[in-house]
């Protein structure tokens, strides 16, 4: 055992176990080295002995925030993804230990999702965010091979009919909810996910005026869950430039920067109970519970058993449906970027199947049947003229 100096730095040397230990101990003052020394040589005594100090594992809410921390290179809708459910994890473990949590624990919370009415999908996102937190402590090897994730829908929705489409719009024109008009047309109208509309702000927007109407334009998708939909440019159809025409006018004051669905709250005011908007934050986007909470209320008012996401596939169906528009055209419009994606989302109707046939059997040149309701003719990629009047509800 031997402490001397290096410089202006004192150092240790030693033999333990047959091994030479040489440190520095970073420090110029030869009682403090020596006192290095006596710390360290019983240090690795003790892990020689097995008699190392094990530390405690955190509580589940600690831990959680500490796995988050260390996500650096997360997207902000990656973050918004994850952020939901270690909040709804932190509420049922957060108190624990998280080398506590069992196997029979995570059936548990399965159950309870099940029994909340939530879908296989989303309750095994929830556990995949448990498994990532877990397996980031070294807790997961032990449980995983009892854990089984729920059954997933295979379907992947469906494209809206002419008639389903006409009865959720008059249901969502008698809505309290103002923006839930104009949301849906963005989705029906322009197949934006419902996360990349309410991220957009108004700078994303380019607009043409005329006579205090949106004439034409065009929005580019700020964010988006994959990188072939981030920075899309899509056109806007005449009935949405309508919508956003009379939501913008809602927001005389709203700078480039504000989210062009703030967040809001909804009132009502005078005998009518005509709804108004107050408690605005344009520095905030809308909540995801708003439109929810209005959208199952018309849907079921309407009779239709659909999800709002369904208005991206329609978006994505009738243009497949479109053989002027190419499949290239359809993935810089929606966002794919795989032939299995656009496969996923086109549901091609039987109906666009018997018109392809059919155009086997007649002369060589000649074009489509334009006599389908789900194969109109048009002369663009987009359908520009409104199928249905805007509702009187979203005037007021």
């Amino acid at each position: 055992m031997a402490v001397y100096r290096r410089g202006r730095t004192f150092w240790f040397e030693f033999v333990l176990g047959g091994s030479r230990v040489r440190e520095s101990a970073k420090t110029s003052s030869k009682t403090i080295a020596r006192e290095a020394e006596r710390a360290r040589r019983r240090e690795l005594e003790r892990a020689l002995n097995g008699l190392a100090k094990r530390e405690r594992p955190p509580l589940f809410r600690l831990a959680a925030e500490q796995w988050f921390a260390s996500k650096t290179a997360l997207t902000p809708l990656g973050r918004a993804y994850y952020r939901q459910y270690l909040g709804k994890l932190s509420r049922e473990f957060g108190g624990r230990l998280v080398s506590d949590i069992t196997a029979d624990d995570i059936a548990a919370l399965q159950r309870k999702r099940q029994g909340e009415g939530l879908s296989g999908r989303q309750i095994n996102c929830e556990v995949a965010t448990l498994r990532a937190i877990l397996k980031h402590y070294g807790l997961w090897g032990g449980i995983g091979h009892r854990v089984k994730m729920l059954r997933e829908r295979s379907d992947t929705g469906r494209a809206l009919s002419l008639e389903d489409e006409r009865k959720l719009l008059d249901a969502i024109g008698q809505s309290a909810s103002p923006a839930l008009y104009p949301f849906f047309i963005l989705s029906l109208d322009a197949g934006l996910r419902p996360a990349e509309t309410r991220a957009l702000r108004r700078c994303d927007l380019s607009l043409r005026w005329r006579d205090g109407a949106i004439e034409e334009g065009e929005i580019v998708v700020g964010r988006s869950k994959t990188e072939a939909g981030t920075g899309r440019v899509i056109p806007l159809t005449r009935r949405a430039a309508a919508a956003l025409t009379l939501w913008l006018a809602r927001f005389p004051e709203a700078g480039p920067d504000a989210y062009l669905f703030p967040f809001h709250r909804v009132g009502f005011a005078g005998n009518g109970r005509k709804p108004h908007l107050w408690g605005i934050d344009l520095g905030r986007p809308m909540g995801a519970y708003s439109y929810k909470r209005a959208f199952d209320t018309a849907r079921r008012k309407a009779g239709v058993d659909c999800r709002l996401y369904d208005a991206r596939h329609t978006f994505v169906t009738r243009l497949a449906e479109n053989p002027r528009v190419s499949e290239e055209t359809i993935r810089q419009l929606a966002g794919h970027v795989s032939p299995r994606m656009l496969a996923r989302y086109a549901h091609i109707r039987a109906q666009a199947r018997r018109d392809a046939i059919a155009a086997l059997e007649r002369p060589q040149g000649a074009d489509f049947a334009s006599g389908s309701p789900q194969n109109p003719p048009q002369s663009g990629a987009i359908e520009t003229e409104p199928r249905f009047a805007i509702p009187e509800k979203a005037l007021n």
